[in-house]
């Protein structure tokens, strides 16, 4: 933090990454690279990017909360208490992996999430399902959340396809269900992260308020751009990063 270059690439990385996520997803490309590159383990980047990244989701919950309907299969409650299960999982996960494992599996779930993100409009094309039972619900949020909670890249697409395969086909219940899921979920693990020290606290406070300023004037500004371009532009960013990753 005393580097001023690495300052403003920190500073840079979250606006533009909370204005990703405002609009299309993809925030965690750049935040996550952002501060290995500025000297930070891989494992306690991973979890100060997501420190960063948590006022994103919970305002994004508030804004569709009058939308918002459990899946089926499950209360709201349920979902609730799942997503803190699962994000908690995760992040006990991470803190048992060692950075150096860490490190080697980064371009590999960089790359799982790029190719995920591409996919996405296709994915949700044919992701809705028959009403799932309490059994395929529960096991299907859970699975997903414990992915959240160790590595946040796409969690936002397979949330969307989730709560597509249960049954839901409310658009706009599906958004505030994805953005209520993601902030517990993260928020959990931010805790179980701080209790392992893993929160370099510098860099995500200073990451968080340019996520935040980077989310509200992404979403006024998000009408002026193709989304085809938008997501291809994402695309490409997560795949530069992951040959980046690759080449370490």
């Amino acid at each position: 933090m005393s580097d001023p270059a690495h300052l403003a690439l920190l500073l840079v990385a979250a606006f533009v990454a909370g204005a990703l996520n405002a609009v299309a997803g993809g925030g965690s490309f750049l935040t996550l690279p952002a501060l290995v590159f500025t000297g930070v383990p891989a494992v306690a980047a991973n979890a100060t990017g997501t420190v960063a990244l948590l006022p994103g989701y919970v305002s994004g919950a508030l804004g569709f909360r009058s939308d918002m309907q459990a899946p089926p299969g499950l209360s709201m409650g349920t979902l609730a208490a799942v997503s803190l299960a699962g994000g908690a999982i995760g992040a006990g996960l991470l803190l048992l992996t060692g950075d150096g494992t860490f490190r080697s599996l980064v371009p590999w779930l960089l790359l799982a999430a790029t190719v995920l993100f591409a996919a996405a409009p296709r994915i949700m094309q044919r992701a809705h399902g028959a009403p799932a039972g309490p059994a395929r619900s529960v096991a299907g949020v859970l699975a997903v959340a414990v992915y959240g909670g160790y590595f946040n890249g796409g969690l936002g697409i397979l949330l969307l396809a989730l709560f597509g395969l249960l049954g839901q086909t409310n658009l706009n219940a599906m958004n505030g269900l994805k953005n209520l899921v993601s902030a517990l979920l993260t928020a959990i693990a931010v805790a179980v992260y701080a209790w392992g020290g893993l929160v370099l606290w510098p860099q995500a406070l200073a990451m968080m308020v340019a996520a935040t300023a980077g989310g509200y004037l992404g979403a006024r500004g998000a009408r002026r751009i193709p989304p085809p371009v938008l997501r291809a532009a994402i695309v490409a960013t997560g795949l530069v990063m992951t040959t980046l990753f690759f080449l370490r």
